[in-house]
């Protein structure tokens, strides 16, 4: 016949053999998982802005960056079918990320829409003086 220990001993020790996690554990991870996606979420509008403004930017200093080399080539004035073209200075006009409008206004480059900040930094300088 066997004997069974019903100490506080025994049900401790049986205790710590189990393996796994509580619903308390399990609960909390995903409480803390919530709350990182939600600030996540709240901050995703100013960061998809932010992420294309800088794009627009990175466009309109290649943009840039064509006008000069045509100009350097002997174009007094540049428009968009001097530096654009299978072989030109762009091979493919690029677009605003924002509207997804292509840019039309060369020299200077400027974008197409009126979202603030999407100007050249030089260009904002030699606007604010």
């Amino acid at each position: 016949m066997a004997v069974f220990k019903t100490s506080g001993v025994a049900l401790a020790s049986r205790a710590r053999d189990r393996k796994g996690f509580t619903l308390v554990e399990i609960m909390i991870v995903v409480a803390i998982i919530a709350i990182l996606a939600a600030i996540g979420m709240l901050n995703y509008p100013k960061f998809r802005a932010e992420s294309q403004k800088t794009a627009c930017i990175a466009n309109l200093r290649q943009i840039d960056g064509a006008v000069e080399s045509a100009k350097m080539s002997g174009t007094a004035s540049p428009g968009v079918d001097d530096i654009v073209g299978a072989d030109k200075y762009i091979k493919v006009m690029p677009t605003c990320p924002t509207t997804s409008t292509a840019y039309t206004t060369v020299d200077p480059p400027a974008c197409p829409t009126s979202v603030d900040g999407h100007v050249l930094p030089s260009a904002a300088a030699a606007g604010g003086e």
